[in-house]
């Protein structure tokens, strides 16, 4: 098993906030969550239909829960190749400090 320095950690990190947050909130990926939970076609303030996933949604959005399996697959990619997976990692990490930079600014 291959533990990261301080400065892997942090990517490793970054990246896993990134993907979370991609994944579970984030506009771009609107549609293939839609069809996932079930409630594609559903527009704000109608009715959930009886297709949604209200399970699914829970887990998706919990970073406890999804979260941990968001980690978990970072995780594993950096045992199988360490190098290939901190530098996959570094846009994501850009991303997720850009996003709390601008949060700090818009406050």
């Amino acid at each position: 098993m291959t533990i990261p320095n301080w400065y892997g950690l942090l990517l490793l990190v970054l990246a896993a906030y990134r993907t979370f947050t991609l994944l579970s909130e984030d506009d771009i990926l609107d549609v293939p969550r839609s069809w996932l939970l079930g409630y594609r076609g559903w527009k704000e303030g109608e009715k959930l239909p009886a297709s949604y996933r209200a399970g699914w949604a829970k887990f998706l959005t919990c970073p406890a829960c999804f979260g941990f399996w968001v980690s978990v697959g970072w995780w594993g990619a950096y045992q199988l190749w360490p190098h290939g997976t901190l530098v996959a990692a570094v846009p994501l990490a850009v991303s997720a400090l850009l996003i709390f930079a601008a949060s700090l600014m818009n406050e």
